[in-house]
């Protein structure tokens, strides 16, 4: 029998002592702990160096929660596709639940993880899907038939933008989380079933 997985309290496999954090971002930590009752690890993760947390932070909310033509619950559908392409742990665990939170389906999240293809998606879904995961696959064969296909489902020039930016995003950090052995919190695995 493997060890129970749940006993692992470690962040990351790099031993790197948190900075002193800034007034916004301790504060934003604090805020963190309100909303959610813990501070996401990749937060703990970047916290080694307060200006990174920073940039990270914010270019992280700005795309998944500030005004767009995306819902929440679509950008995080993207995230757990392209998360799942890029086998990452971390962002499979912790995006999983926030697509079972936002969608109120238990089950959706693992769909999007393991094969969104799987699920009933309606033809916006299933095109923003298939971009995301064609850019994740292959970048470089991505062409004008992917964009008018996401055109034809709906999505508007700024929605293609924003597709992209999510899946952009979420392929870099897959590949930090998988560089350091980012560790999801235990809370995610949980939440919204």
């Amino acid at each position: 029998m493997p060890p129970p997985q749940d006993r692992d309290d470690s962040v990351m496999a790099l031993d790197l002592p948190p900075a002193t954090l800034g007034p916004e971002m301790q504060g934003y930590f604090d805020k963190c702990n309100e909303k959610l009752g813990f501070v996401p690890n990749v937060l703990r993760a970047y916290a080694h160096d307060d200006t990174k947390l920073a940039l990270f932070a914010g270019f992280y909310n700005d795309l998944m929660l500030a005004p767009s033509g995306l819902s929440k619950l679509e950008r995080e559908m993207i995230a757990v596709v392209v998360s799942g392409r890029n086998h990452c742990y971390y962002c499979v665990t912790a995006h999983g639940a926030a697509v079972r939170q936002y969608s109120g389906d238990s089950i959706l999240g693992e769909l999007m993880a393991v094969n969104y293809r799987a699920a009933k998606l309606s033809q916006r879904h299933r095109a923003m899907l298939d971009f995301a995961d064609k850019l994740t696959r292959e970048p470089w064969a991505i062409d004008e038939p992917d964009r008018e296909s996401l055109r034809a489902a709906g999505f508007s020039e700024r929605d293609i933008w924003d597709i992209g930016a999510v899946a952009g995003f979420f392929n870099m950090s897959n590949r930090m989380a998988s560089a350091v052995d980012m560790r999801p919190n235990p809370e995610y695995h949980g939440q919204f079933r």
